[in-house]
């Protein structure tokens, strides 16, 4: 038999990014000086867990770490997808982190994939479940995919740093991503979001979407907030709240915004003297007004997805068969940018980019 053939990188830079690319498109990679220079070295667990994912809906794929865990070979399997899975993202990144390369790659599974995820729901360095539910599934129906066969259903939250959330996702089987010429932004008509808040009061709730409404009354009258207080034994195993928000414009593009807050753990805090001020978590009227910020900006951007979408719409247009699509995006972001580097290397797509005559 052939050995095959492997694409050699070098760092932790764009791990999630690389492996999502080299199950896609059946190219070996080996990945070395993994944090060889850090303490402690080598791959963290989040990234051995979605390694675990991986195969989990894969077959015959071959994961092999080195001791010290800072060389990685990995030969992709072929995509089965699979009911009734059961995985536990930990507690490193949340259960949003895992979600973009999860998804995707069940739609090009051989079976619809449903899979019971546990972990952290809403953080502050990933997408909330919220905005891969509101947003992201928008996007993947313009490329084809049913809506019918999308599902994600949050069962229970989970704030860091001690998780405790669950949710249900469904993704169907799709042969193949239809191309599109998507380049009309259009204008805000509505703007959705929900509040979430886990073992703390329900008030929060109230005073993050006041404060929001506060922002965006004054720009458009429909605005609608629901509001998600979880108490035992739905509310997982740490306090937090924050807000996710969508703005829906009439051309049917969705523009999301995240803020989350949570409480550090108790050992974090007893490293704090007396005399040293103690961080302090910003008010529910400052989440409300910030997430509004975020979203403002967002808007202000251009493009007819925000930039925490920007990747997964350029890995779209590149898994589209044949047929070229077109797209106006706002400007460009270090992980679409990144993301256009592995699509050129490991597909061999390349995009065209014109300056927008909008904007001269």
């Amino acid at each position: 038999m052939e050995k095959p053939s492997y694409m050699r990188f070098k760092g932790s830079r764009h791990f999630k990014q690389r492996l999502l690319l080299s199950t896609l498109s059946h190219r070996s990679i080996i990945v070395e000086e993994i944090r060889s220079n850090e303490t402690p070295p080598g791959l963290r667990s989040y990234e051995i867990s979605l390694l675990r994912l991986i195969e989990k809906i894969s077959d015959d794929c071959k994961v092999e770490i080195n001791e010290t865990g800072t060389k990685l070979k990995y030969k992709p399997g072929v995509l089965m997808g699979g009911r009734n899975l059961v995985h536990d993202c930990g507690l490193g990144r949340s259960i949003g982190y895992f979600l973009e390369p999860l998804v995707v790659l069940g739609l090009r599974g051989k079976k619809p994939l449903s899979i019971r995820l546990k972990g952290i729901t809403n953080d502050p360095k990933d997408p909330s479940v919220d905005t891969y539910r509101h947003t992201t599934f928008h996007i993947l129906e313009r490329f084809g995919v049913p809506k019918e066969g999308l599902q994600l259903k949050i069962e229970s939250r989970g704030s860091p740093p001690l998780g405790g959330g669950e949710i249900l996702l469904g993704v169907p089987s799709l042969p193949s991503f239809s191309a599109i010429t998507w380049i009309d932004e259009g204008r805000v008509k509505r703007i959705r979001g929900v509040t979430f808040t886990t073992k703390v009061s329900a008030d929060f709730d109230h005073r993050m979407m006041y404060a929001t409404r506060g922002v965006f009354n004054r720009l458009l009258p429909d605005v609608r907030i629901e509001k998600d207080h979880r108490s035992e034994p739905n509310a997982g195993r740490s306090k937090g709240y924050g807000l996710s928000l969508v703005a829906e414009t009439d051309s049917g593009c969705f523009i999301s915004a995240d803020v989350a807050i949570c409480y550090p753990k108790v050992d974090e805090m007893e490293t704090f003297d007396d005399s040293e001020e103690k961080p302090q978590l910003l008010p529910p009227e400052d989440v409300g007004i910030q997430a509004a910020s975020i979203l403002l900006g967002e808007i202000e951007q251009g493009g007819v997805v925000d930039s925490t979408h920007q990747g997964l719409l350029f890995l779209l247009c590149a898994l589209c068969p044949e047929d070229f699509s077109k797209v106006r995006v706002g400007k460009l972001t270090p992980y679409g940018i990144e993301t256009l580097r592995h699509v050129r290397d490991f597909l061999g797509v390349t995009f065209i980019f014109e300056p927008d005559p909008v904007w001269y």
